[in-house]
């Protein structure tokens, strides 16, 4: 259940990171409400994670796979365009998460 919990919290990540960009700055009710219950969402699902999986093993997934498809999201649906820095960045990133669960005595396995 542990990482059910981890992955609701991502998903509700990306859905509030998503509607914060369609909400044209708190602008458009709608996307601003769905902002605002997904991201509590997050951090009550997150939470629950964080009875099981240590913070900065779960931080670590959370924000690595969060700011990974929040890419995918911004160049899919916003049309935003990628240089090869921030794909080398996101890269360095994501190989810091698979070190961590992989090589890391931290990791609850």
């Amino acid at each position: 259940m542990k990482y059910l919990f981890l992955g609701l919290s991502i998903v509700f990540e990306l859905t509030g990171s998503s509607f914060l960009k369609a909400s044209n700055g708190f602008t458009k009710l709608i996307p601003s409400i769905i902002t605002v219950i997904a991201f509590i969402a997050c951090f009550y699902f997150l939470s629950l994670a964080l009875k099981s999986i240590p913070l900065s093993i779960a931080y670590a997934i959370w924000g690595g796979i969060g700011i990974v498809l929040t890419t995918v999201i911004s160049v899919v649906v916003f049309k935003h365009t990628l240089d090869l820095p921030a794909v080398i960045g996101i890269i360095l990133i994501v190989s810091g998460v698979v070190v961590m669960n992989v090589f890391s005595n931290s990791t609850a396995h």
